[in-house]
């Protein structure tokens, strides 16, 4: 065949592969939306929902007792990323991001259906703390699952770009959550919310959850799946170093993610002066602009690299946490609050943009979903989901509020280790 018949036949391919591109992209989209809507709305009604299961005399204890069941969904995590993981390599992408979406949004509707301390004792924060279980084990498969699947659907110089749609994916979703709960909590009086309004969210999750499997269920398995199951390929080698890479880089981005994103409506609420619904509103505003952000950052790390900008995301944590939460505590004010929350969803966005990507490239395709799933969600588990519990036992053993930006800090230091040991990949071929 000459050179241009083959020049011509990949432009033919390319051509016909971008409908699927398109589908594709929609499902790992719109169901990473939902995923991360049914799981964050639990942090943004945190204080709502330690009253209405974990009743105290002490706020504090509530509050610490409402945020020990929000950590201990994440410690699922690391078990669905390697259940979930496999099929996911075994079976296809497809197979297991329908898998993972069924599993949450049914866990997050039994939240809301699940009746209050007062009316079952016991039996409420039990039911409360398995349907976290259940969502955190989605949660650890559903991450790598849909990076894998939108990674390996990528040109091979837009993968920073398609990756970062997952992370956008994600913020959107908790941007979805954050609005919808700070919607609640302004249209209904604060007795409402405590009794029955806090639920609506929950139940949501139902609602969004057949679109979302139907586009799931509608969609092709990867280009590098396929090729990988075709030559039946199997990678003899474990990628320990990839994998002690990934989990180390991860640990900043967990902490700051967490503490930025699910914590701080509770923090300036309780800190900071602000209402209920302002703290949510801000909250909406920030991860309104880290959605708009990440895939901006995505796409210049395809021209300038992962490093890079990672690089300047963790330094920034290490420099700004500290003042960034001293102006917000000494300028309390809605302003204030917006535009802190503002700054360090820039600085996320830094890191989201390209971290799915520089994650992805880092393990083989026969591998991929499971180790990229597994080294995340243990990292998530250890340090992210925890952290708004370990911010509130900061700030109550040592009577600081800001205690919790030196946990932020040293998860910045151990990141940036991880960062400057890992080789840039952006400009080279999936494994």
């Amino acid at each position: 065949m000459s050179t241009e018949a083959v020049i011509q036949s990949e432009v033919r391919s390319t051509v016909e592969e971008i409908p699927h591109v398109k589908r594709a992209i929609a499902a790992g989209v719109w169901g990473t939306v939902v995923e991360w809507y049914d799981y964050a709305v639990y942090g943004f009604l945190a204080l709502t929902i330690a009253q209405a299961f974990f009743p105290s005399k002490d706020d504090t204890t509530a509050l610490l007792s409402a945020f020990a069941a929000f950590g201990v969904g994440f410690v699922a995590r690391p078990l669905g990323g390697i259940v979930i993981g496999r099929i996911g390599d075994v079976y296809g992408r497809k197979t297991a991001l329908v898998l993972s979406l069924l599993l949450m949004a049914l866990s997050t509707v039994g939240i809301g259906l699940v009746p209050a301390y007062e009316s079952i004792g016991i039996a409420a924060p039990v039911l409360l703390v398995f349907c976290r279980i259940v969502q955190g084990f989605s949660a650890g498969g559903e991450w790598g699952g849909a990076t894998a699947f939108m990674v390996e659907w990528a040109p091979s110089n837009k993968r920073g770009f398609y990756g970062s749609l997952q992370q956008a994916s994600v913020a959107g979703g908790l941007l979805i959550g954050s609005g919808a709960a700070a919607l609640v909590a302004t249209l209904l009086s604060p007795e409402q919310m405590s009794n029955w309004g806090w639920r609506i969210p929950f139940l949501l999750g139902g609602v969004l959850l057949p679109l979302g499997m139907y586009i799931r269920k509608n969609v092709d398995d990867t280009p590098a799946f396929r090729e990988v199951k075709a030559q039946k390929r199997v990678s003899r080698d474990v990628p320990w170093r990839a994998a002690l890479q990934a989990f180390g880089f991860t640990i900043l981005w967990t902490v700051s993610f967490y503490t930025m994103l699910s914590y701080m409506p509770t923090f300036t609420q309780k800190y900071a002066g602000l209402a209920r619904a302002e703290a949510l509103w801000s909250n909406t505003i920030g991860l309104l602009v880290i959605t708009a952000a990440i895939p901006l950052m995505g796409l210049i790390s395809d021209r300038v690299g992962r490093k890079p900008l990672i690089l300047i995301s963790v330094l920034s944590f290490l420099v700004l946490s500290y003042p960034l939460f001293s102006a917000l505590l000494t300028y309390s004010s809605l302003a204030v609050a917006i535009l802190v929350q503002v700054i360090f969803a820039l600085m996320l966005a830094t890191f989201s943009g390209p971290g799915p990507a520089a994650i992805a490239e880092l393990f083989p395709t026969d591998g991929r979903s499971t180790w990229m799933s597994t080294a995340y969600s243990l990292s998530v588990a250890i340090f992210g989901g925890f952290a708004p519990y370990i911010a509130t036992l900061l700030i109550s053993s040592t009577g600081s509020p800001l205690a919790p930006t030196f946990y932020l800090i040293g998860a910045a230091v151990v990141s940036t280790i991880a960062v400057v040991s890992l080789k840039e990949t952006a400009h080279s071929k999936l494994m």
